[in-house]
């Protein structure tokens, strides 16, 4: 059994390394979206019977709703993916180093 253990940071992030960690959130939030659209798309391809109402606008209907529903999720942290991400690579989203002024 794998065994995932983080550290705090030692400094609270401020100026671009909270801008690195609120990228590194949209980015790990995006990447769910992603991960999702393309589940409910399998899930949607495995579907065993043919629909009286199957069309390509149907189709497209479908596919806009499946994005819309995996934002959503991606958004309202149900699945959890992003958190993982976050916790996984914020570690090397390190605050800027503070200038010298040389």
């Amino acid at each position: 059994m794998m065994q995932v253990t983080t550290t705090p940071a030692a400094t609270a992030p401020s100026g671009a390394g909270a801008a690195n960690k609120a990228a590194l959130e949209k980015a790990a939030q995006q990447f769910e979206a992603i991960f999702l659209r393309q589940m409910i798309g399998a899930m949607r391809s495995a579907s065993l019977a043919e629909g009286i109402s199957d069309s390509s606008a149907t189709e497209q209907f479908q596919s806009m709703a499946d994005s819309r529903t995996a934002d959503a999720l991606a958004g309202s942290n149900s699945m959890g993916i992003a958190q993982l991400l976050i916790r996984q690579f914020g570690e090397r989203v390190a605050p800027a180093a503070p200038s010298t002024g040389e």
